[in-house]
């Protein structure tokens, strides 16, 4: 199979570090979010860029980069200069479920990155458009049903986690899918909207703004239990189907970077999320504010790769590089 997209959003920012005579580019660094711009991820970056900057005392810059299954923007950091001029912030999945799925995988997230915080958690969301006469989780089961020609759906890239939650869905409801991947979510919003795709699986914090205005319906949440940001929706588990699906965004440093510099921009990341402004502004599109250690970025890595390293392989999927 070719490759194909992975997930969405990028950010970009000058620093200065110095440690074990190692310099910092005095120019532009630039933090790199490999997805698209105008979704959650992205406007989390736009955030934490703004509040961290007068702490890093450089001027913050977002970027976005996006293709390859989410390796443009990972390989772009794995390169780079170990100095502090380049950043990675990306989504968990992206680090623990592309080495699962490439043939030959191109990075090792222990070995090519060091860790430097978790920044803020999600939740996934089965979306419809217009196109589904559905009001709820069973009324829209019963149209996959009686639509089999209809039964696509769009995720923000093949290999994620919404992809997995397709190919749940496919074996428990025992109604064939067909899976369209793109960009990053925004773009399957707007097909959502024009009735170009009839349902999605995409974060829930970037389905809101359009649930909010009847713009597509959210029939189901991933999580646990109900979200505190549509506690009238939901949980899979709810609705049949036995799958409990969140994720985070987080961010590291090329391996070999100064570890000085690292616990730096923890620290000025953990202080930006801890502001009650920013954490309004983040909850108000469905992220949950976290940050972190360096250790609890590496613990949570481990935890979801184990996890989620047994449903990937029992689908067979893979990326061929």
């Amino acid at each position: 199979m070719d490759r194909r997209k992975f997930m969405a959003g990028c950010l970009g920012l000058p620093l200065l570090a110095q440690a074990d005579g190692v310099q910092a580019q005095v120019g532009l660094t630039k933090i790199i979010f490999p997805f698209a711009a105008g979704a959650g991820g992205d406007t989390l970056c736009r955030l934490i860029a703004q509040e961290m900057a007068p702490v890093l005392q450089k001027t913050i810059v977002v970027e976005n980069r996006t293709g390859g299954d989410g390796l443009i923007g990972i390989k772009a950091v794995k390169g780079a200069n170990p100095d502090g001029s380049m950043v990675l912030v990306t989504t968990g999945p992206t680090m623990y479920l592309l080495p699962m799925v490439e043939t030959t995988p191109t990075f090792d997230a222990a070995k090519d990155f060091m860790p430097v915080s978790l920044l803020a958690r999600f939740e996934f969301a089965v979306v419809i458009g217009p196109a589904i006469a559905a009001r709820n989780f069973d009324e829209f089961v019963a149209w996959l049903k009686a639509n089999p020609d209809k039964a696509t759906f769009g995720v923000p890239s093949n290999g994620t986690i919404p992809h997995f939650m397709g190919s749940k869905l496919e074996k428990d409801l025992g109604i064939s899918l067909s899976r369209v991947p793109y960009r990053g979510s925004a773009p399957i919003l707007n097909d959502l909207v024009g009735g170009h795709v009839p349902f999605g699986i995409t974060t829930l914090a970037d389905a809101l703004p359009q649930h909010r205005v009847k713009g597509v319906t959210i029939i189901a949440v991933s999580s646990a239990e109900r979200s505190p940001f549509a506690p009238d929706v939901p949980t899979l588990k709810e609705s049949g189907i036995d799958l409990v699906a969140d994720a985070w965004y987080g961010m590291w440093l090329p391996a070999g970077s100064p570890p000085e510099f690292a616990s730096k921009l923890s620290a000025a990341a953990a202080a930006a999320l801890a502001k009650p402004e920013v954490k309004e502004k983040l909850t108000g599109i469905g992220l949950i504010p976290v940050g972190s250690t360096a250790e609890g970025l590496t613990q949570e890595l481990a935890a979801n790769t184990a996890f989620w390293q047994p449903i990937v392989k029992a689908t067979g999927y893979k990326i061929e590089n």
